[in-house]
């Protein structure tokens, strides 16, 4: 189901998607660097951060289960854009909330709003981009995860240590609003899939989605993809600071260097996906991973180059390996139950990435010193999560 649009307004298509991206995944990742903050100010441990970090993408899951009942019902320009809205506002609560319980409250609003949005944005690509440019396509898209490190958490640290914690919340809702106004201008209406042939009710669509057993090898493996960073990367930072002695004012050069390494990566990665072939790629991607995961969990006493050298590396191979794997998980279905697919396909995500940070929270630490401990464990169970994605990702069949 590929829209005809010029190459001009598929440029701004591409451009408008990675903007309300890198506003999402700043608004999840902000939090994980604010990890110290949070844990002193609330006098919370570890496993309690770990809760707020889930609260928003086990929220976020929950969200895409329900959006799978309308996702397909609804023109995709103004789906996405009633849910970013709401998000915009979810994030405003965030950064006005006075305490821990207020904060988790509003970390789940702005998870039920969010949750749909990388889903419909991942959809609309499949629809409007030819397959054979699909990884490409991907590529431009998920460059907001690099822009979002590089720029957007640096900055967003910057506000917290020059004014409050609240600050990068507020700033995000101001960028939130502002995408949205230009959205409405830039794109296209996006409902072709109402008025394809084959369409069918909201009931058998999932129905069809999930007894396919493709499909379910395609859920199994995007969760093993998510689950392989997410024992480990909410609290690089708490370890960072704890237990490598890296100090706070140095923290935004791992979100800097890690976020222009995967910006420069990221465009490479798309062309080598079509290129090469997106089940090759990822294979390969999600195998190199595992050795700057280990790494990560087993720096402390490194000295901070070597501490710089193994985050970026980490980063930019934990974002590339999305690329291939986005554009296969997303050419397993059919056009026409797309939108129902990757909006569960999203809950998935959410729900995978939740537990993960769950069960590192559960798995990690503190000794007397206030050191984290059993870091490495968590690390063993990200690469083991890792090899089981290789696995998975060669046993799901094609479309285009």
């Amino acid at each position: 189901m590929t829209s005809h649009l010029t190459p001009r307004r598929e440029r701004w298509l591409l451009l408008t998607l990675a903007g309300i991206q890198f506003t999402h995944i700043l608004d999840f990742m902000i939090m994980m660097p604010l990890g110290p903050q949070f844990t002193r100010l609330f006098d919370i441990s570890n496993a309690e951060f770990g809760v707020l970090v889930s609260a928003y993408t086990l929220s976020a899951g929950a969200s895409g289960l329900l959006a799978a009942t309308y996702v397909d019902r609804f023109s995709r320009k103004r789906l996405l854009l009633t849910m970013y809205t709401l998000f915009g506002l979810a994030t405003l609560a965030c950064g006005l909330a006075p305490t821990y319980g207020w904060l988790m409250l509003a970390r789940v609003a702005a998870g039920l709003f969010g949750g749909v949005l990388s889903a419909l944005s991942q959809t609309i690509v499949a629809d409007v981009i030819p397959f054979e440019r699909r990884g490409r396509a991907m590529g431009v898209v998920m460059t907001s995860f690099s822009v979002s490190t590089v720029a957007g958490v640096p900055l967003g640290l910057f506000l917290a240590a020059h004014l409050s914690w609240h600050a990068p919340f507020m700033a995000i809702a101001v960028m939130v609003g502002s995408l949205v106004m230009g959205a409405w201008q830039t794109l296209p209406l996006l409902d072709a899939h109402l008025h394809h042939p084959d369409r069918t009710s909201v009931w058998r669509s999932i129905g069809q989605v999930l007894v396919d057993a493709n499909h379910i090898k395609a859920f199994a493996l995007s969760a093993a993809m998510m689950f392989a960073g997410f024992t480990v990367i909410p609290y690089i930072t708490i370890y960072l600071q704890s237990n490598a002695g890296m100090h706070p004012e140095q923290v935004p050069w791992v979100y800097l260097l890690g976020g222009m390494a995967t910006l420069l990566t990221a465009r490479l990665f798309g062309r080598l996906t079509d290129r090469v072939g997106k089940v090759k790629m990822f294979k390969r991607l999600a195998v190199a991973v595992s050795l700057p995961l280990m790494a990560t969990t087993l720096s402390a006493g490194l000295p901070l180059v070597a501490l710089l050298v193994i985050s970026t590396a980490f980063f930019s191979v934990m974002s590339g390996r999305m690329i291939p794997g986005m554009a296969l998980i997303s050419s397993a279905v059919e056009p026409r139950l797309r939108g129902t697919f990757m909006t569960i396909n999203s809950a998935v995500q959410s729900a995978a990435m939740g537990l993960a940070a769950m069960v590192g929270g559960t798995i990690i630490g503190r000794d007397a010193q206030g050191h984290l401990t059993h870091y490495w464990v968590a690390g063993v169970i990200g690469v083991a999560a890792s090899l089981l994605s290789v696995w998975l990702a060669g046993r799901v069949r094609l479309h285009g």
